[in-house]
């Protein structure tokens, strides 16, 4: 077999990232955050229902916000420790706002889940507006108690 070409998202010490906003990776006009809502290889993960729920809720507000067209992608990771969400021609300090007025919305004002039903999902019994609640005002208060420069620590910064 041919040597595999390592992809960017595995070229960071997942040990060294906390919650928080971070650029992953820029591909031309495209740029992918990391919305890491835990902590990664710390024991504590989403689960389904609720990586289901606030996907439900996040992609359907951030798709109808005013960067809502330039969105490409939003959904979770697979290590059920964030979510991927990729923009063209992003402002950083634009999507961090647009994040933070979703979060808001989702945690202290939405009052329904959305695409619940069984024509909208293929697993509409696996949702919970509370479940996406608690996630997103969790992820809120950890954005709103750092500075967000969406870099990834390095070993020297991690050491001190």
């Amino acid at each position: 077999m041919d040597k595999l070409t390592r992809i960017a998202s595995f070229s960071v010490n997942h040990d060294l990232i906390d919650e928080g906003i971070y650029i992953s990776r820029i591909d031309g006009d495209v740029t992918t955050y990391d919305l890491r809502t835990r902590k990664p290889n710390a024991g504590e993960y989403m689960d389904n229902l609720t990586m289901h729920s606030v996907e439900h809720m996040a992609a359907t507000y951030i798709r109808n916000s005013k960067i809502g067209e330039r969105v490409v992608y939003f959904g979770p990771m697979g290590c059920q420790t964030g979510f991927y969400l990729l923009v063209r021609d992003s402002n950083n300090a634009e999507t961090l706002e647009v994040l933070l007025d979703v979060l808001r919305r989702i945690a202290y004002e939405s009052d329904a889940m959305v695409g619940n039903t069984r024509e909208e999902c293929g697993n509409y019994k696996n949702l919970s507006i509370d479940a996406a609640r608690q996630e997103c005002k969790r992820y809120l208060e950890v954005l709103l108690s750092r500075e967000n420069d969406f870099k990834y620590r390095t070993e020297s910064e991690h050491e001190g």
